[in-house]
């Protein structure tokens, strides 16, 4: 067991026992005893998100992904294009990419594109004049990049994207080798039934997206759709805030919704987590406690800050992470398939839910045994 999770499994241990007691799901700061003390208005869509997260929760989860596949193929180059580094599950996977591409043997040049369209096509028009063994679409989508796609491809240029359309695994149009992500529909449906099962099924939900990303937009559009199983869950406001504009847009918008909603508002939930580090000033000037609600719910990526913010019950209570040390180890692990002339492994990693009852206080999430599995492949 990772060293983290076993002082986490004494505390799920103890969770599922005051669950079992409570009726409701984790959390002792919630107003459940008022709210559990009511009717759930979907007991069967109630019944169900709870045993989701049950299920989400668990801390042992092991290694399930690609245990062959080729050796190591030298002497490659690898170019990242990021759609920004500021977005925390962007530069966490660029991370697992240079960590796993030094143990392959391998070279990465990261291009930041800023998070603007011009800056993304700039930044893949560099990587496509660098002529590297492969490209990584980090974060973006690759139709709005039409032309260099096509450049990549006349020269041969296999593409890996992160996060890049609404599957996982290979597309034909775009053309990549594959897409490296979790299930944008069980990331979606576990996040609203962790807002379902911690209320007991009553909330006023305010929702945070970038609809400029349709990964993003098609992620809250399934939260969304999911919350409105549960006849008591009321969706407030459904908030479009361009990721790159959040540090300058999202306290002035809560401060908004405070205003709007004041205690109705009691859970949230965004397609990154990084809405509640700019969140947290509004709210705490509201007068809100950390620990208290809103409850927050992160729909990805799970970077540290979110980690450290749900560890310290400061404005976020839990998130769907993105195991995304490892998501790094898989592309490389894709390019290496690619190089060899081989299929995609098909590998997509499970959903997760980490809380502050089973984070064990790690900053990070990613299933055990990933970086030595593909060592034995690699014959690194």
């Amino acid at each position: 067991m990772h060293p983290t999770r076993k002082a986490a499994a004494a505390a799920v241990t103890f969770l599922a026992v005051t669950t079992a007691v409570a009726g409701c799901d984790s959390g002792t700061t919630t107003n459940a005893s008022t709210v559990g003390s009511r009717e759930p208005g979907c007991p069967a869509v109630l019944a169900e998100a709870r045993q989701a997260v049950k299920e989400a929760e668990d801390i042992n989860a092991p290694w399930g992904g690609p245990t062959t596949g080729p050796e190591a193929v030298s002497g490659k180059t690898i170019a990242y294009v990021a759609q920004t580094m500021t977005n925390p599950g962007v530069s966490g996977v660029a991370k697992g990419v240079q960590e796993a591409a030094k143990v392959i043997g391998w070279d990465v040049r990261t291009i930041d594109g800023q998070g603007t369209p011009a800056g993304i096509r700039a930044a893949f028009t560099e990587a496509i004049a660098l002529k590297p063994s492969g490209i990584v679409i980090g974060g973006f989508d690759p139709t709005s990049v039409t032309k260099q796609v096509e450049q990549a491809d006349a020269a041969g240029i296999p593409l890996i994207g992160w996060h890049a359309t609404a599957a996982p695994g290979p597309s034909a149009d775009p053309k990549l080798f594959s897409n490296v992500t979790t299930k944008v529909e069980e990331v979606a449906e576990i996040s609203a039934d962790w807002i379902i099962a911690r209320s007991n099924g009553r909330a006023g939900v305010v929702l945070f997206t970038d609809a400029s990303i349709p990964f993003a937009k098609r992620k809250s559009d399934l939260i969304k759709k999911k919350l409105a199983t549960c006849s008591d869950v009321e969706l407030l406001s459904y908030e479009d805030i361009p990721i790159p504009e959040a540090n300058s847009r999202t306290v002035d918008k809560v401060s908004s919704l405070q205003t709007r909603f004041g205690d109705r508002w009691t859970y949230s939930a965004a397609i990154n987590d990084l809405y509640f580090d700019h969140a947290a000033p509004a709210l705490r000037a509201a007068g809100h406690k950390g620990g208290g609600a809103p409850f927050n719910i992160g729909a990805g990526d799970g970077d540290p800050s979110a980690f450290e913010r749900i560890n310290g019950k400061q404005f976020q209570s839990a998130t769907v992470p993105e195991p995304l040390s490892e998501q790094g180890w898989q592309i490389i692990d894709e390019f290496n398939r690619a190089f060899a002339g081989k299929p995609a492994s098909g590998y997509v990693a499970p959903v997760h839910i980490t809380t502050a009852d089973n984070s064990g206080g790690a900053l990070s999430w990613d299933s055990e045994g990933y970086r030595q599995a593909y060592r034995k492949i690699w014959d690194k």
